[in-house]
């Protein structure tokens, strides 16, 4: 649900003033609404710093209630919120500095222009006639001259938050994106180099012997190697932040078999009652249902009931079930049946009384009865429907078409409107009370009538008692008091038939750990307890969880514990390239070396600059690059350590292909290809940054 909308449920002409006073504020008044934080919200308590500028917590929390009243469900949990709007607030402060460096800002007029441009205004949405299809403009000015006298200064702010400040950022994100676009240059002899690379091929005499010659369990690697390899290739292993590991043991509390059998008998022992009951609206309020009884008649297509075949063969007032619908035993009652079209052409004019989503009345019942009664009265006596309804109607869905709704299934209106377009002949009209208000229908076509049926349903879920549930929290609990190492951690849960899962890579601000899902708790846990500590039962979800912290690992060079997965093998391989050439690579010819290895001189024909792909090695690129060296033409190279071996070879020719390719279209290419790298510009500009994240002491 948009913003506006979310206003227009508090009441329709509120929302028109919100946008008024919104852009007028913005517009003629220098963006009173956009000043930056502090005055009155100004705090001590700092959330973080980027690059200097503090982000407060108090300002922080401020947008938090502002963007979930704004999104409501729609903006996430807590959680994913507050990370989203971290990510947000970074990612503004590093290019607001950007922009400032380059003098980039947005006038009032490119403001007012982008408001109501047809194409690009975020209020677009807001102020499209559903009849035409087209961008309202002169009824979105108008709007904002008679209302910008009106106050709300929380509503306000929601209008600035959700497309005032976010469509100024959006356009300085355009301009900053075209300044770098357009830097691009592609000089004359980087052309050529490329087009000579793409075009080059080399044959080449070799002699390898495979890393795989030697068995892997004869080559051990120790801590010291492991660490020693990655402090070479450090910029692929260092760690931007300290992140740590746990190893953890879940207890379900999801229903079991008694929790079913009970919801079954609970369900069961409503069953005469509510076969019984005349009045199945007020039984089902009464006694509580997951299923709400919903008034009007159906379609077989649309039961929705996997049980809908056996449903629609009962006769009147027989249920059927118990039977299982996903997590709920339900008892289907047949209510009422009768003859229906599948769907329904009207025409109507809406005379609104109030807002059923916000309660706001818009006007007296009493007041809305009269004029709708008068209406009926002019049209019996002669007066233009369309006149009268581009006049009175309320509904803006309609009132430009001539208050008529095409051909619409069964089910989509609200009950009492359904019920006459549906039940009532063609040719039908009458006055209709909704919880809009009231409605003059006429009936204006029916198609494929068929049978229709009112269905209600008894339906409880089944859920997990106490008694289940404290089972399960008494377990984790006896778990994580009879544990003090991690080797009684698995042994003990290997006795209670369970495996003890890992968790690794936890950064101090994460929110969700992979199966975990949402576990914030236990972050914060994790990051104020030390190594081998062992924690009480954590309730996530369904389920109980005890963890015990197994690793710490701090910014830099990770343990080598963390490390061995991901080093041991590029390692021990750096040993067996070492041993390669000590025992059995000598030589200073290519026959030489290929005595001393016992493997034959291969060839590898039309070799590509742009391919390092070398068939029956696979990517070899230290390969390859030496294939294109002009200085190994009948000459052997040094020893080549590869990715799967260890080489010598001899170019035998380099050379060009036939056709050199079109130099224009691969300038094109190379300009596509550095502008294409400009998008993921921000997150240079964020590993650049000096970010200090105190997050985790608040959240």
């Amino acid at each position: 649900m948009s913003v506006i909308q979310k206003i227009r449920d508090k009441g329709a002409w509120i929302m028109f003033g919100l946008i008024a006073i919104a852009l007028i504020s913005f517009i003629l008044q220098d963006r009173a609404l956009g000043g930056g934080r502090g005055g009155i919200f100004t705090n001590t308590t700092t959330l973080g710093k980027i690059n200097g500028v503090s982000i407060e917590r108090v300002d922080f929390e401020n947008e938090l209630t502002m963007m979930q009243k704004m999104y409501g469900q729609q903006a996430g949990n807590r959680e994913q919120l507050i990370g989203n709007l971290w990510n947000q607030d970074v990612d503004r402060i590093i290019n607001e500095q950007e922009y400032e460096k380059l003098g980039l800002v947005v006038s009032d007029k490119e403001l007012s222009d982008i408001l109501f441009d047809p194409q690009q205004s975020p209020l677009k949405r807001e102020f499209t006639d559903e009849a035409t299809g087209q961008f309202n403009v002169e009824k979105a000015k108008q709007i904002i001259t008679q209302v910008k006298k009106s106050k709300n200064a929380e509503q306000i702010q929601m209008i600035n938050e959700a497309y005032l400040k976010p469509t100024i950022q959006q356009k300085l994100r355009s301009k900053y994106s075209d300044l770098l676009q357009q830097s691009v240059y592609i000089p004359k002899w980087l052309i050529e180099k490329t087009q000579a690379d793409n075009n080059a091929i080399a044959s080449i005499s070799y002699v390898s012997v495979p890393f795989n010659t030697i068995v892997d369990s004869t080559v051990k690697v120790s801590d010291d190697e492991i660490l020693a390899y990655a402090k070479k290739h450090h910029k692929e292993y260092d760690k931007d932040e300290e992140t740590r590991g746990i190893s953890y043991v879940s207890f379900d509390a999801t229903p079991v078999g008694a929790d079913s059998a009970n919801t079954l008998n609970q369900v069961t022992a409503l069953k005469a009652d509510f076969a019984a009951t005349k009045d199945e609206k007020a039984y089902l309020g009464k006694v509580g249902t997951e299923t709400a009884f919903r008034e009007g008649y159906f379609s077989k297509a649309k039961v929705e009931s996997a049980k809908k075949d056996s449903i629609i063969k009962l006769g009147l007032g027989q249920t059927y079930g118990p039977y299982l619908d996903g997590s709920n035993y339900v008892i289907a009652k047949l209510v009422a049946t009768k003859q229906w079209p599948d769907s329904a052409k009207v025409r109507h004019i809406l005379i609104a009384t109030s807002d059923p989503k916000s309660g706001q009345q818009i006007k007296e019942d009493t007041v809305g009865k009269k004029l709708a009664d008068s209406i009926e009265t002019a049209i019996k006596a002669g007066a233009n429907f369309e006149a009268l309804c581009i006049k009175y109607s309320d509904d803006p869905g309609s009132k430009n078409k001539g208050g008529v709704y095409d051909f619409f299934p069964q089910g989509q209106m609200v009950a009492s409107f359904n019920e006459f377009a549906f039940d009532k002949p063609v040719g039908s009209k009458g006055v209709v009370k909704t919880e809009y208000g009231y409605h003059y229908i006429e009936v204006l076509g029916q198609k494929n009538p068929q049978p229709a049926y009112k269905i209600a349903y008894l339906s409880k879920p089944i859920i997990a008692s106490q008694e289940t549930v404290s089972a399960a929290s008494t377990a984790a609990s006896q778990f994580s008091a009879s544990n003090k190492t991690l080797q009684e951690f698995t042994d003990n849960a290997k006795k209670l038939n369970k495996t003890a899962l890992t968790a690794g890579e936890i950064k101090e601000n994460d929110t969700y750990l992979g199966a975990l899902g949402s576990a914030r708790q236990l972050v914060r846990w994790v990051y104020g307890h030390d190594k081998g500590e062992v924690s009480e039962p954590f309730e996530l979800g369904d389920k109980y969880v005890v963890a015990i912290e197994t690793s710490v690992n701090k910014a830099g060079l990770p343990d080598a514990s963390v490390l061995r997965p991901q080093v041991e093998n590029l390692a021990r391989n750096e040993k067996k390239a070492k041993q390669i050439i000590e025992t059995k690579f000598k030589g200073t010819s290519l026959e030489d070396f290929s005595k001393s290895a016992g493997v034959p001189v291969t060839k590898a024909d039309s070799l590509q600059f742009t391919n390092a792909f070398i068939p029956g090695l696979g990517m070899e690129n230290k390969v390859v690059g030496a294939a294109f060296n002009k200085n190994l033409k009948s000459k052997v190279s040094e020893v080549i350590v590869g990715s799967s071996g260890v080489y010598v070879l001899k170019v035998e020719n380099i050379a060009a292909k036939q056709s050199m390719g079109d130099a224009q279209s691969l300038k094109q290419s190379l300009v596509q290809g550095q502008k294409s790298a400009f998008y993921r510009g921000g997150d240079a500009l964020k590993k650049a940054a000096s970010i200090k994240d105190y997050r985790s002491k608040f959240y």
